[in-house]
């Protein structure tokens, strides 16, 4: 779908979607629980739906009530054929952990995009456990072939979070207790704190001692009543944009969440925005903003829209500290790069984030947001400091993990446009 948007004065409030991350989650424990769980206020986009497949898959029971999921799990079975984890990353990486619990060969696959994620880490952590895998080169489609029995394993941190969840979250159906120690830098670990969280509503037992983590084996999971709270890595982009074009309302969400990225509210008050926090609520307004230095190591789903946030704020900013980045449904360091160089920006790629000098103003124009849906909503939100539109094809992408992001836009006053 070709869209144009172009920028406007926005007022208005708008909910925050639920988390992709506690979806997901919430959606694999409440299949490997012996029993009915129920998941409210669920995210139901194309990454959620293809681990909710998944979990049908395995042998749970699915009913879908609006936006209420019920699952009823236990009695888990090798799928049959090929699961297919669409364009999620978080789909391909849990369910392969998940998946060397079966004694029989599992096929998991992607589209072309997810065919370039990195695979390698968790798939040699496996391996040492004993688990049989096959893959392309350490990419998707992976095969693998339990049974995995637990016990110590290590594990590079420096890629993404996700290997280390997929580990944790399988450890309570293993025979024996798991000892997982991660090596080198502990990236994005807020997502493990997530992990984590859930696991022990969910009745796990895991302790951490700095990077290594123990989980008791044989005890599995037990059925759960669990609310999804909303996703700051979403509501970070109607934020940004009443900082940069209004005064926006995000309602919904919960200060006391572990989401590393809830650091938007801090960030957005460091570079000179107007905030104000209320009980489940954040109102950005429209400020002067000036320049910063931000370590994004913990939360590099909110590297595209600072960049966009930055890149009129008077002074040099740098993004750093997450090469990881490159690793994402796109290379997202070089995409966001080229998003704001397309627009009239003047931002500069580095190993491990970018460089952007502020700009008054910017000129819009058109942009490839390579299918990444964080890449196609920050550049939405650039129109508004842009003098034309920002136009775009593919900007469906947005339903990975925000459906209503047009629709939410075009509610607090941005010019959107179907061509």
């Amino acid at each position: 779908m070709r869209m144009a948007f172009g920028g406007g004065v926005l007022k208005g409030i708008v909910s925050s979607p639920p988390s992709k991350s506690h979806t997901h989650r919430a959606f694999f424990l409440s299949a490997m629980a012996d029993g009915e769980s129920k998941v409210s206020n669920c995210l139901l986009s194309d990454d959620t739906l293809s681990t909710l497949k998944a979990t049908e898959a395995m042998g749970a029971l699915v009913k879908r009530e609006g936006n209420t999921v019920l699952i009823s799990g236990g009695d888990l079975y090798a799928p049959a054929g090929t699961v297919d984890a669409g364009n999620s990353g978080t789909t391909m990486r849990i369910f392969s952990g998940i998946a060397s619990m079966f004694d029989e060969w599992v096929t998991i696959d992607g589209d072309s995009s997810l065919r370039k994620r990195p695979m390698g880490p968790l798939l040699d952590a496996l391996s040492r456990m004993g688990v049989e895998t096959r893959s392309d080169g350490g990419r998707p489609p992976v095969e693998i072939k339990g049974s995995n029995e637990g016990g110590k394993v290590s594990i590079d941190g420096s890629i993404s979070s996700q290997f280390i969840t997929s580990l944790l979250i399988t450890s309570p159906m293993l025979a024996n207790d798991t000892e997982i120690t991660i090596e080198g830098k502990m990236v994005s670990e807020p997502y493990i704190n997530v992990t984590t969280h859930i696991m022990r509503l969910f009745g796990a037992d895991v302790q951490r001692s700095g990077n290594a983590f123990r989980v008791k084996g044989r005890t599995g999971y037990s059925p759960y009543d669990y609310v999804v709270p909303a996703d700051f890595s979403s509501a970070a982009f109607p934020l940004v944009a009443g900082a940069l074009g209004g005064e926006v309302t995000v309602k919904g969400l919960q200060m006391d969440d572990p989401q590393g990225d809830r650091v938007i509210i801090d960030i957005l008050r460091t570079v000179g925005a107007s905030v104000s926090v209320g009980k489940d609520f954040v109102t950005v307004k429209k400020g002067s903003l000036r320049a910063a230095d931000i370590d994004m190591g913990g939360f590099p789903d909110l590297f595209p829209i600072l960049a966009v946030l930055l890149s009129t704020a008077d002074g040099t900013s740098r993004l750093y500290g997450a090469p990881q980045l490159k690793f994402k449904e796109s290379d997202r360091i070089k995409t966001t790069v080229e998003m704001l160089t397309a627009i009239g920006a003047d931002a500069e790629g580095t190993d491990d984030g970018c460089v952007i000098r502020g700009k008054k103003r910017l000129t819009g124009g058109t942009v490839n947001n390579e299918g990444d849906h964080r890449i196609m909503m920050a550049a939405a939100v650039a129109s508004l400091l842009c003098e034309d539109a920002v136009v775009m094809d593919g900007a469906e992408c947005c339903s990975v993990s925000y459906p209503e992001f047009p629709e939410h836009m075009r509610s607090l006053g941005m010019k959107v446009e179907v061509l």
